[in-house]
């Protein structure tokens, strides 16, 4: 029995779609060959590395906004506080963007950011939940934030897909309709 279902309500319901965009962004990520991890569709898209770098430091940036501080040997150099930390972090973060390139680094990093957020959203109340804060200059609240965390997750799983594609190569996992299952 997994995590999610063991919790009722809302956390429950988001920890299962935390895994199954987790299960299958790692999947795409271990399956690609490393020398594929700097291809991209055009000279102003993201290549394969930064894409999962980019949803990784996303994941550590929002992690921080709502309290799990950043891990300090990515982001030790970052400093100040509310607003400016979290644009130092965006700068960071667009710094590992360009130079995690390495596939089993980038994994690791993909992996570490996703154990993160399972673990410290699994520990939050429904009080911390509704927790009110300031986020790039708006209010907001941690539930919030941890939607922006899946929907940003979602929207990159998608992205990698569709690079998945241009590169003729399935995505990781059976098709999900069993009429499709043969075409891949």
């Amino acid at each position: 029995m997994t995590t999610a279902a063991r919790i009722p309500g809302f956390q429950g319901e988001y920890l299962w779609e935390l895994e199954i965009a987790t299960r299958q962004l790692l999947a795409m990520a271990e399956a690609l060959p490393a020398d594929k991890y700097s291809w991209r569709p055009d000279p102003d898209a993201r290549p394969v590395s930064a894409v999962l770098v980019h949803v990784a430091a996303g994941n550590f940036m929002l992690l921080e906004a709502v309290g799990l501080p950043a891990p300090e040997d990515l982001y030790g150099d970052v400093t100040g506080e509310g607003q400016d930390r979290l644009w130092a972090m965006v700068r960071r973060n667009d710094e590992l963007e360009a130079t995690a390139q390495d596939k089993v680094a980038v994994v690791a990093m993909l992996k570490r950011s996703f154990d993160a957020l399972n673990q410290f959203f699994t520990r939050s109340s429904e009080d911390e939940l509704e927790r009110r804060l300031h986020f790039f200059g708006e209010e907001t609240t941690v539930r919030r934030v941890y939607l922006r965390l899946l929907s940003h997750a979602h929207e990159h799983m998608g992205q990698m897909i569709a690079y998945f594609r241009f590169n003729n190569l399935a995505p990781p996992w059976p098709n999900w309709r069993p009429d499709r299952r043969s075409q891949g």
